[in-house]
């Protein structure tokens, strides 16, 4: 009797395993729920957020001359040297020009490409540590596919473990029940419970079966019969001639 708590010890352990691997898919699928909501949310966020894209280095702006006497301060040879507006012949200033020369409005677009200048850079950050961050979350769920494959070859490796020990043990079983007295196996039978006994019983000789059965209680005799006889699909009028 010592041979049943060792009997379920292995079961359970598959069971245990086969439950924290369908727990690790849950966490790797969350883990990919996660990840792709937050990159969707974040292009939206850039998308509203985009800033429009500063002019190009070296653009130039068409201002008017401030006075009168600015327009007619320049020398001849200066005011030939600028480039002129097509429409109106005025002289050009680059944005990069000396900052004591500049208007207002123009010291406002440089402070507002400045400003735009800066969120681009932020935004660009911004977009580097979502990278970072993603690297290392394909990095986790990697890693835990990898030990869902690991604890998948275990439970592959324990069900073969636990098939060639049943079979083993079964075996071992039968080959003791067939050696008994019909009475002394049929006393022993009487204590074992279904399972077990289904699995011993469908092994041994039919021949060496008989006389324990008919040796065994009646009531469990015919329950025997009837749950090896639905085991083996046998039709119904079977069970009345071998009863």
């Amino acid at each position: 009797m010592k041979f049943l708590p060792r009997f379920r010890f292995l079961p359970v352990t598959i069971f245990f395993a086969a439950l924290l691997l369908t727990v690790r898919a849950g966490d790797v699928w969350r883990d990919i729920v996660d990840i792709l909501e937050g990159v969707s949310v974040a292009d939206a966020t850039a998308q509203q957020q985009a800033p429009p894209s500063p002019p190009p280095a070296g653009a130039t702006l068409v201002v008017p001359p401030v006075a009168d006497a600015e327009a007619e301060g320049p020398a001849e040879g200066e005011a030939a040297a600028r480039p002129r507006d097509a429409t109106r012949g005025r002289p050009m200033r680059k944005l990069g020009d000396d900052p004591a020369l500049l208007t207002q409005a123009e010291m406002d677009l440089l402070q507002q490409l400045a400003e735009r200048r800066d969120r681009v850079e932020k935004r660009e950050q911004e977009i580097e540590v979502r990278g970072a961050i993603l690297k290392a979350a394909e990095t986790r769920i990697d890693k835990k596919v990898e030990e869902m494959k690991n604890l998948q070859a275990t439970i592959e490796r324990l069900l073969a473990a636990y098939d060639d020990q049943q079979e083993k043990k079964v075996a071992s079983l039968v080959k003791i029940y067939e050696s008994m007295k019909p009475k002394e196996a049929a006393k022993i039978f009487e204590e074992l419970e279904m399972d077990v006994l289904l699995m011993v019983v469908e092994r041994i000789n039919s021949r060496r079966l008989a006389p324990i059965l008919a040796s065994m209680n009646p009531q469990k005799a015919r329950e025997v019969t009837v749950e090896l006889s639905r085991l083996r699909q046998l039709p119904e009028g079977g069970l009345g001639a071998g009863g």
